[in-house]
């Protein structure tokens, strides 16, 4: 017991000192990301250009679902929660008439999947706790790609990322957004009404920018939604393995407690029946 602790307690340090690191690489990225979303902001409301990515589908019939998970356990309910979340997102995918069409990133969402013999059409894992802005380009890709595919040939008219959002160290919350057809959001809410926008000279037209920068845009929110999940699952696994840790030590004064109560209770026996022994030899002598 006392080794499982010394474990609890490494992994609890180790999770504590890269919570900063993810909170770090989410600070650095935020500055590019808002100014990325001002622009493509921009480029949806002055261009008047009808872009696939911007464009609402009549009436689609299948969905692609990104549920991000974690590659490892002893994290609390940090992937259960998100599945959960997930779950409830394909039961009103199903309710609207929609087939939906999954892709993981970590190997719990995969085993969870595999588990029921539910099919995944991508999956990715390997660095849920350390993402970087090349898996989220690798995952951006994948569904754009299933996006620009007419729904006839296997393509889905729209995705949804299913995360978590990392708000403080004590509370993470699994969140649902429509990341395709594009819904422009600038930071933690959408932009007042009042708000002017940046006003941009498109060289060489509004439309090659939009080819360029809507997959950015959507590499932007996939890295954002990556960078939340991986500080939402350390904090998990750093709260999880605190409370093992203090389990483990008061299950180990527990059980201190009562073996030296049994040792006790043994030597007591022990001098009773020396005593006793004594009594008895000390009777008989003086006979």
């Amino acid at each position: 017991m006392s080794n499982i602790k010394k474990i609890t307690r490494a992994m609890e340090l180790i999770a504590a000192s890269r919570i900063i690191k993810a909170q770090q690489q989410a600070r650095a990225a935020a500055p590019y990301a808002r100014e990325l979303t001002r622009a493509v902001s921009a480029l949806a409301t002055f261009s008047n250009v009808d872009h696939p990515l911007t464009t609402e589908p009549e009436a689609p019939k299948r969905a692609g679902v990104l549920l991000i998970t974690s590659d490892r356990g002893q994290a609390g309910a940090y992937s259960s929660s998100v599945i959960k979340a997930g779950e409830q997102l394909n039961e009103k995918l199903h309710r609207e008439g929609k087939e939906v069409v999954t892709f993981i990133t970590g190997r719990k969402g995969q085993a969870f999947y595999n588990f029921r013999r539910r099919p995944l059409e991508a999956a990715w894992d390997g660095f849920s706790d350390s993402p970087t802005y090349a898996n989220a380009r690798e995952i951006s890709d994948a569904l754009l790609e299933a996006f620009l595919t007419p729904t006839e040939e296997g393509g889905v008219g729209e995705i949804h990322v299913v995360y978590t959002r990392f708000v403080s160290m004590l509370t993470q919350r699994p969140e649902v957004i429509r990341l395709l057809p594009l819904e422009v959001v600038e930071g933690e809410a959408p932009p007042a009404e009042d708000e002017a926008l940046p006003l941009y000279e498109f060289e060489p037209d509004a439309e090659t920018v939009l080819d360029e920068m809507l997959p950015l845009y959507v590499s932007s929110r996939i890295f954002y939604c990556l960078l939340q999940s991986s500080a939402s699952e350390l904090a998990a696994r750093q709260r999880a393995m605190k409370a093992a840790t203090d389990n483990a030590e008061q299950l180990i004064e527990s059980l201190t407690r009562q073996a030296n109560q049994a040792r006790q209770a043994s030597i007591t026996q022990e001098i009773s029946e020396i005593v006793g022994g004594a009594s008895a030899l000390a009777d008989a002598t003086s006979e």
